[in-house]
């Protein structure tokens, strides 16, 4: 029987590309988001494919569990899990920046991937079996002004894949964190709350990474032995790279 993968933030953008790579290859997918038109069109395109959508919102925990236990009995055996519902909201500085989007974005990158590992692993741990791979960010490693609580919760999502994979000694489950550097999707719209020049302003002149690129990487990772576990995956497009440490004169 083929394998189930449970990927989060299905409906644009990174999600989005591994569902297609994943269903393509034969996999029974199970897409979760929260716009019922943007699931259907997903399920309409890959009609030929075992695809199964779940509405709910990762920040409520209620509606987290409803969803998974209601999930028919040829998609519980979930075998990799996709944490990949994540978001950005503004690039002001701290002063300047809003509460209402930093709470946000903690509800979302942290307590949202929190309710959705917690309601998977124990399908996991009873089947000694699984690969969990979480979506942090560079931010999460190198800070840059406007990053602020964006790059607090990849940090987290890092240190809690880290721990994670600890706590699963002996179970056989692998846990990655793939961080990706700058990428071309629906992220920065998002980020400028539909501001589609600005977000667009942000790529010119540049080749960033794709959607397509992240999802190749997650489904290559998938398909190592089971004796193998990437910890952790930091890739950025050529064209990004480090820059020095600001001294204030």
């Amino acid at each position: 029987m083929s394998k189930v993968v449970f990927i989060t933030g299905g409906t644009s953008g990174f999600g989005k590309e591994m569902a297609k790579i994943f269903a393509k290859d034969g996999y029974r997918v199970v897409v979760t988001g929260r716009r019922d038109e943007r699931l259907q069109d997903l399920k309409d395109e890959l009609k030929d494919f075992d695809i199964y959508t779940l509405k709910f919102d990762v920040r409520n925990k209620e509606e987290v569990d409803r969803a998974i236990n209601s999930l028919p009995e040829r998609y519980k055996n979930i075998d990799i899990l996709i944490n990949n519902a994540g978001l950005a909201l503004g690039l002001e500085k701290s002063p300047e920046a809003s509460i209402d989007d930093w709470e946000v974005m903690i509800d979302t990158n942290i307590k949202g991937l929190l309710y959705i590992t917690k309601a998977i692993l124990p399908i996991m741990v009873e089947r000694k079996k699984g690969y969990i791979f979480n979506i942090g960010s560079t931010a999460g490693n190198w800070p840059y002004e406007g990053g602020n609580v964006y790059g607090a919760t990849k940090s987290f999502v890092q240190q809690f894949s880290f721990n994670l994979r600890t706590d699963l000694k002996g179970t056989n489950i692998r846990v990655t964190n793939l961080e990706p550097g700058m990428a071309k999707t629906e992220f920065s719209n998002v980020r400028f709350k539909g501001d589609s020049k600005k977000a667009d302003s942000m790529y010119e002149g540049i080749k960033p990474l794709l959607a397509e690129d992240i999802a190749h990487l997650i489904f290559t990772l998938s398909k190592l032995p089971e004796h193998v576990n990437v910890n952790s995956l930091e890739v950025m497009p050529t064209c990004q790279s480090y820059g020095p440490l600001v001294v204030e004169k």
